[in-house]
């Protein structure tokens, strides 16, 4: 198939870059070369497929990517607002994804996967399904949730596949590091956790998947998670295996 990861520049959309490699043809959209040179700094230079500029909340520009594509990763975040006033969250969470679905819609393309958010573990004690929606309520929250709406919308509006992945925190376990660089260590084991190449492998499935509908999974490496979260789910109809080696930081 012919791939469009939108986000391919930050240090998720870089390891799903690196699964697909080989596997299907890529476009990589990200919004700017000074994007792809700090991406370059932290995973060095990609060389396998097409780079694409494009910012992610203009429709014209997200339609003009999506030409001649198959399947659609959907990585891109804005996950540090600076105050209340910061319109990023909602331009970049909310209408890119309304771009980058209606423009799928338009094209015709049926494959789509959407990196979302969500807690492993329920505030209230209250089992995460798919149903479950998060209860917190910062900029970065609310706009990760009605993200998760929008998807729903669209299935029920056109019966595409869309696979919304639900990961809490990311980290590298080969590299021993969370997002950001921190590096992390023995006794810093948390339940919460997906290894990086973990939720690529899982973008990777969910394009590759025949018979998929609407399916919103949690993204959780620990087998101790699937008490809390529908991660089961995730290895059922993915065939999904966590391979991240997340006890060596118990």
């Amino acid at each position: 198939m012919k791939v469009a990861v939108f986000g391919a520049a930050g240090w998720v959309g870089r390891a799903i870059l690196d699964n697909l490699t080989g596997r299907h043809e890529l476009r990589a959209c990200d919004r700017s070369p000074e994007a792809w040179a700090k991406g370059d700094e932290v995973a060095g230079k990609w060389l396998g497929g097409e780079i694409v500029h494009s910012d992610i909340t203009d429709f014209d520009a997200v339609s003009e990517a999506l030409e001649g594509i198959d399947a659609v990763i959907h990585a891109a975040v804005h996950s540090g607002a600076t105050g209340h006033n910061d319109d990023g969250p909602f331009l970049v969470n909310l209408k890119g994804l309304w771009n980058v679905l209606e423009a799928t819609r338009q094209r015709g393309i049926e494959r789509i996967v959407h990196i979302g958010s969500c807690q492993t573990v329920h505030p209230e004690g209250i089992f995460f399904g798919p149903d479950v929606r998060r209860p917190d309520a910062s900029q970065y929250a609310v706009t990760k949730r009605l993200q998760e709406e929008m998807c729903r919308q669209f299935h029920e509006a056109s019966g595409r596949s869309i696979v919304v992945l639900r990961p809490c925190s990311i980290m590298d376990s080969r590299m021993g590091e969370s997002k950001g660089g921190a590096k992390v260590g023995p006794g810093s084991w948390n339940v919460s956790w997906v290894c990086r190449h973990d939720l690529a492998e899982a973008c990777r499935l969910g394009i590759e998947t025949e018979g998929l509908g609407l399916e919103i999974l949690h993204m959780a490496g620990p087998k101790e998670a699937e008490a809390h979260c529908n991660v089961a789910r995730a290895r059922e109809v993915l065939g999904l295996g966590f391979r991240g080696d997340l006890d060596q930081f118990r």
